[in-house]
């Protein structure tokens, strides 16, 4: 049974890689609770309240004081070494007081406008030029107390304002902090004048300001001052309730408040976040939660017209959500929960939807060009009157509509019909060349090897003069890009043999002959598209593979003495050694064996009898060198051969059963097998 903490006091409770699949932690107070690497799937948390103890949030604010009395120490330098342009006294002064004000003038505009790495940047900028007509150590000293101060003030107030929440009272900390150091400062340098001490003042007061709104943007989620806010998040998080590494998969955060929480490296899949508060204040690591629009959308629910371009959106739960128009071209959105949410228009194009459960969603109007829907992807129960399988174009605004007439659109459940076939198929591209009875013959031969597949051709589709589409249905979980590589491997080699050798392999397969006339159908048409059933799993298969050069092939009308050719293959394998094992036959023993079979054969016609012997010739005449590679291809294409000479006889002809046992041991020997 799960366990039950709903409601109870958990401040600073270690449950630190603790089982707590489907613990209850509604409305409790998990403040300073630390999960660190414990399993909470399926765990409620909703109403649930994160964060820092009060004591470690004490500290933290006084620490931000403290950071703000340094800022305002170090501002004030900067106003006093401004305060040089007043001094008659001294020319080399003057300059070097104007020279800080220019430093920090450049500093001020361009970290206002464009961030504080930036502005440092420009600093740096200013005090090499500045450099050029006063003391370059004076300069450095100046930007160098500009950035600190600025870091310094910028991050006590976000730190305060992430603690607290309330930007007001950070930022009377923050000021009151640096008019604490500037005050310090004045009193220690009023023996210089007062110019020098007004001008510390001003400087300390006018590089708060310039913090104040750095630390603002920062908490806002402005991205120029990401610098500030993380590093604020990241302090804040100290001491705070620890997620970390935990496994929240399903687990529910609803209406729960989880400001200075840690939540790197935790695997959020279908994690609820709905009217979550202070989600903002997380520190998030590398999870989907760092992107601010990201959210926005799982606390309120609302994406619609958004644009979330190429984001990493792996797990994410937006069920229910309102994502119409929005935009996820290029984004991963595997084993993510789109359940009853609402995609009408939305942009599809080459999102990654593998394990994405679709149950009860509206895709009415989407755009779905090359979107990556796998044999795990749910549709069950998908609303969805039209699609379309391009995006939309100013010349073309509802460009390859699904149903093709505008009048038409799907019926309850027919759109899951529809376009389970496009990412259930395996598809066979010929694009020139194409011999029917090349593949005819190779798609059987996959079908044989791999019955577990459930190969299965749905469609044909000629395109171009001399290109077309086989498409076939395979179960779930099929490698196809295995079953492709090892289709067009044989066909390949297929294609390579000539016609009366390839009629050997298809004259009494009528599945063969049927295929064959489909796709040369296909061919000869102008414009051709078939879709249909055609089970090729059931059935035999010949593997075709090593050399084209198939020697010994019997014609109809050349057939030679059956007692003959038996003699020639008598005294071809006497010329192979004995077996040293008497337990562990070897080439010779094993054709005899099939020789024999072939002979003994009730069930095989005279002229294929003469035929097959003169491969297990080939074979004996092959098995003298048999790990030289020229005599392993041809060794390949005798037994494949043979199997098509054994295809058609009854499962139960002693020998089939022979062949069976045989030919694998036979390929095995020859380092086929």
């Amino acid at each position: 049974m799960a366990l039950d903490f709903s409601g109870q006091n958990l401040r600073g409770r270690n449950f630190k890689e603790q089982d707590l699949a489907g613990a209850k932690f509604s409305y409790a107070d998990i403040r300073g609770a630390n999960f660190t690497k414990a399993n909470l799937t399926g765990a409620n948390f909703s109403h649930a309240k994160a964060g820092l103890q009060r004591r470690w949030t004490i500290g933290l604010v006084i620490i931000s004081f403290l950071l703000s009395g340094l800022s305002g120490f170090l501002w004030a330098i900067n106003g006093s070494l401004v305060s040089l342009i007043f001094d008659t006294s001294s020319l080399k002064e003057q300059i070097s007081g104007w020279a800080a004000l220019i430093v920090l003038i450049a500093f001020f505009f361009v970290t206002t406008r464009q961030g504080i790495a930036t502005g440092l940047g420009a600093g740096a900028l200013a005090v090499a030029l500045a450099g050029a007509f006063t003391v370059a150590g004076t300069l450095a000293v100046d930007g160098a107390l500009a950035v600190a101060g600025a870091l310094a003030v910028a991050g006590a107030l976000a730190v305060a304002g992430a603690l607290t929440g309330v930007g007001a009272v950070a930022g009377a900390v923050a000021v009151a902090g640096a008019l604490a150091g500037a005050v310090a400062l004045s009193g220690a340098i009023a023996g210089a004048g007062a110019v020098a001490g007004a001008g510390a003042v001003a400087g300390a007061v006018a590089g708060a300001f310039l913090s104040i709104y750095i630390s603002w943007r920062a908490i806002k989620g402005d991205q120029k001052h990401s610098l500030v806010r993380n590093i604020a998040i990241a302090f804040a998080a100290t001491g705070g309730t620890s997620f970390r590494g935990a496994n929240l998969t399903n687990a529910d955060f609803t209406q729960a408040t989880l400001k200075s929480t840690d939540l790197r490296n935790t695997i959020l899949i279908c994690s609820r976040w709905h009217q979550a508060k202070m989600l903002d204040r997380v520190r998030p690591g590398s999870t989907y939660l760092q992107n601010s629009q990201v959210r926005q959308l799982l606390v309120t629910g609302q994406g619609q017209d958004k644009n979330f371009y190429r984001e990493n959106l792996r797990g994410i739960n937006l069920q229910s959500a309102n994502l119409a128009d929005a935009s996820f071209i290029g984004v991963d959105l595997s084993e993510a929960n789109l359940q009853d949410a609402d995609l009408s228009r939305a942009k599809l194009k080459q999102t990654q939807l593998d394990g994405t459960d679709f149950t009860g969603a509206t895709l009415t109007g989407a755009y779905i060009e090359d979107w990556g829907i796998t044999n795990t992807t749910k549709l069950h129960g998908v609303r969805c009157e039209y699609v379309f399988m391009r995006l939309p174009t100013k010349e073309d605004p509802d460009p390859l509509r699904k149903p093709d007439n505008k009048q038409e659109v799907f019926a309850d459940g027919d759109f899951a019909d529809f376009i389970k076939p496009i990412f259930d198929t395996l598809d066979l591209y010929h694009n020139q060349g194409v011999d029917p009875r090349a593949v005819a013959i190779a798609f059987k031969n996959l079908a044989e090897n791999h019955p577990e597949a459930e190969l299965e051709i749905v469609a044909m589709e000629k395109r171009g003069d001399d290109k077309i589409l086989l498409r076939a249905k395979t179960a779930a979980l099929s490698d196809k890009s295995q079953l492709s590589a090892e289709y067009f491997d044989d066909y390949n080699q297929l294609k390579a043999l000539s016609q009366s050798q390839q009629l050997l392999l298809v004259e009494k397969d009528k599945r063969i002959i049927s295929l064959e006339n489909m796709v040369d159908t296909a061919l000869k048409q102008p414009k051709f598209y078939t879709q249909g059933n055609t089970n090729m799993s059931d059935i035999s298969g010949i593997n075709i593979e090593g050399s084209s050069n198939v020697s010994g092939i019997a014609g109809n009308n050349s057939i030679a003495n059956l007692g003959t050719i038996s003699g020639n293959v008598s005294i071809a394998l006497n010329q192979l050694p004995d077996a040293t094992d008497a337990e562990k036959p070897g080439i010779k023993e094993l054709l005899s064996q099939l020789q024999d079979a072939i002979i003994q054969s009730t069930y095989l016609p005279e002229e294929e009898k003469a035929e097959a012997l003169e491969q297990v010739k080939t074979l004996a005449e092959a098995g003298k060198n048999p790990q030289e590679s020229t005599k392993q291809k041809t060794a390949k294409t005798a037994i494949t051969m043979l199997k098509g000479i054994f295809t058609g006889l009854p499962a139960f002809a002693s020998l089939v059963e022979a062949s069976n046992k045989l030919l694998p041991a036979i390929a095995k020997l020859f380092g086929l097998g």
